[in-house]
């Protein structure tokens, strides 16, 4: 079935159950591994720019108080290649049943089936409710069960909704997604409760007072190699050990559609010219690249002297070219400034045949969002980004907290 047809097939009116009770505990983290695609090798830009899109119009409906119903046709093309994936080892019911899901923060339903099939145990619940969820570059449909989910060894939800796919598409090699974005961005996922929204993982663990703080946190590592363990998520807290010097609390934006996400306000600069005025963006695990709105992108094309290549989707510069890159500063309305360096905007050279590049080619890690600033959604710090920075997604405070590690300045690359 080609993505277009399941996406027209299964496009259904569809909402949302209930909302969590804060309490009080503990903290506790969950090792993730890093997994490249290696297969269905398509352009990396292009699917983060259909992601980008998608997670645009989405926003901007929900914060006019529009009805999302058709718009996830705009993802209906063929997009699989996600490059990077952060994927945790999720137990589900009882006996459990170990699935290895995308860790999202873009999405907020946790779902299973488009590997590994659902498995039924003595804590499984049907309750007869449909579900679908797009993501631009892909989408899932089933049916949702309620059912035990445990997260690492001591974080169990007793009574999880969770979706069990029975058709999806663009999650070749993954099992489906562990949904971490805001509660907000499960309405209309369910078909039978339009006007409600699911509790995420993050909410019930909350909720139950297994965690003390309504957070969740997340460590990523720049390496050069494939399915390593080099990641992790801390519900309920954030891991000193994981950052240098203190978290810097962005306040979560008020500017639509960003505010719909882990939006925050910043300004970016390539070396001491700015390219991009104060505006709104998002922190988001769904995106490889880090994306800019298109004249913020022009000018820094302009400003490396790169070329794009039509393989990659990616711009393309010389070593030489390399030698005088300048450093990327993303600085936001209370002062707070977090570099990204030469080496931290180029594509792992080891890893250019993951994404259809040429052995030896330097190809940068800045892409072009596909709309002009000005929109309220004008870059997404992706992956790309979050492998040289800790960060801290607080539905509490309603605040991301960003915080420089030891991979900041590293030389991966």
């Amino acid at each position: 079935m080609s993505p277009a047809t399941f996406l027209v097939t299964f496009i259904l009116a569809l909402s949302v159950t209930a909302t969590p009770v804060p309490t009080i505990l503990s903290s506790h983290t969950l090792p993730i591994s890093r997994r490249l695609n290696l297969t269905n090798v398509h352009n990396l830009a292009r699917h983060d720019q259909t992601r980008a899109k998608h997670l645009k119009v989405r926003g901007t409906a929900r914060a006019t108080g529009l009805h999302v119903r058709g718009d996830p046709i705009i993802g209906a093309e063929e997009v699989e290649n996600q490059g990077i994936a952060y994927v945790a080892s999720v137990n589900i019911g009882s006996p459990p049943t170990s699935y290895n899901l995308i860790v999202d923060t873009g999405s907020s339903n946790t779902w299973v089936g488009a590997g590994k099939g659902y498995v039924q145990t003595s804590t499984s619940f049907e309750t007869d409710t449909h579900v679908y969820v797009p993501y631009g570059s892909g989408a899932f449909y089933g049916m949702e069960y309620i059912d035990q989910v445990s997260v690492a060894s001591a974080l169990v939800v007793q009574n999880q909704s969770i979706g069990v796919a029975s058709a999806s598409v663009g999650f070749s090699g993954f099992d489906g997604i562990l949904g971490i974005g805001p509660v907000d961005l499960t309405l209309q996922s369910l078909n039978s409760y339009p006007n409600n929204l699911v509790p995420t993982v993050t909410d019930n663990l909350f909720g139950t007072g297994t965690i003390s703080e309504h957070s969740i946190a997340v460590s990523f590592e720049p390496i050069t190699i494939d399915d390593e363990m080099n990641g992790e998520i801390t519900w309920g807290g954030a891991n000193s050990s994981k950052y240098i010097g203190n978290l810097s609390l962005l306040p979560i934006t008020t500017t639509s559609p960003a505010s719909q996400y882990w939006g925050i306000d910043q300004s970016i600069s390539y070396g001491g010219t700015t390219i991009l005025s104060s505006t709104a963006g998002i922190v988001d695990t769904g995106t490889t690249l880090v994306l800019i709105a298109s004249d913020a992108y022009a000018a820094y094309t302009t400003a490396t002297g790169a070329v794009l290549d039509k393989t990659t989707g990616l711009l393309l510069i010389t070593k030489t070219q390399f030698s005088n890159v300048k450093s990327l500063f993303f600085r936001t309305p209370s002062g707070s400034t977090f570099e990204l360096t030469a080496n931290a905007q180029i594509w792992p050279l080891a890893l250019n045949s993951v994404i259809g590049g040429t052995s030896g080619n330097v190809y940068l890690i800045v892409g072009n969002l596909g709309t002009p600033s000005g929109e309220g959604f004008d870059f997404i710090l992706g992956l790309a980004f979050l492998e040289r920075f800790y960060a801290v997604f607080d539905t509490g405070s309603q605040t991301v907290g960003l915080a420089n590690t030891t991979f900041t300045y590293a030389t991966t690359n």
